[in-house]
């Protein structure tokens, strides 16, 4: 059994670098100079890996599955006589929507803030104007908004730990095949993917070479996804 809990942990210095960033979550990019540097990497995955291992026996397996899906249980289970009631399905429900809620409150106050550039608590037309304008030259640089979002939903599956690269990765890691990643596995295969990003070789990930990594991965589904509907074996 693969574990897809761990996948996304595999691929931190792709998509979810970047993602991570900007979701308000933890970021590899510890100093915000939009650099990730090794150690900050290193530091990064090594955090990944203990939220993982969540019996802290040093090695990802389907015990950690186990104990993760016990401590999800024992979450919503309030009372803790064992059994979920409609009411505590239903409260967990609501402290879920509404922690989503939260969040997509955070994002666009974020967003005002950027479009309030004079900071008077209101946008007016120049501002608007402006944005659109900063906007239309991002794009015309070759990305912009809309292929930064598509980095960062590419990161999000990722993260959830679903799809082709990442199991790939996942699977490779498993060097002995014992359907467990131990530490030294882990630490392995997130050595190679940083050194398979870091192009130039200066021991640190730029935001192009993020961004080259992520079109890659999508390329790559993209010809997997085109394999699979041709009936052919996908590389």
């Amino acid at each position: 059994m693969i574990l897809s809990l761990s996948a996304g942990a595999l691929a931190l210095a792709g998509g979810t670098a970047i993602a991570a960033n900007q979701s308000g979550k933890s970021s590899p990019d510890t100093n915000g100079d939009q650099i990730i540097s090794k150690e900050e990497y290193n530091a990064h995955a090594a955090l990944r890996f203990a939220r993982m291992d969540a019996n802290g026996d040093g090695t990802i397996d389907a015990a950690d599955r186990d104990a993760r899906r016990a401590e999800r249980f024992a979450k919503v289970d309030t009372n803790n006589d064992g059994e979920l009631t409609q009411a505590e399905m239903a409260a967990a429900r609501e402290a879920r929507q509404s922690q989503r809620a939260e969040r997509r409150a955070a994002r666009g106050a974020q967003r005002f803030a950027k479009l309030d550039t004079d900071n008077s608590g209101g946008v007016s037309q120049a501002e608007m104007d402006a944005a659109r304008e900063a906007r239309a030259g991002q794009r015309g640089k070759g990305g912009g908004d809309r292929a930064e979002r598509r980095g960062k939903r590419g990161g999000d599956r990722m993260r959830r730990g679903g799809r082709g690269g990442a199991m790939a990765m996942l699977r490779q890691a498993d060097t002995n095949g014992d359907k467990a990643i131990s530490r030294a596995e882990f630490n392995a295969a997130s050595a190679a993917r940083f050194a398979k990003v870091d192009t130039n070789k200066d021991g640190a990930l730029s935001q192009d070479e993020r961004k080259a990594a992520r079109e890659a991965m999508r390329q790559l589904r993209k010809e997997r996804r085109g394999a699979k509907r041709d009936g052919q074996p996908a590389a």
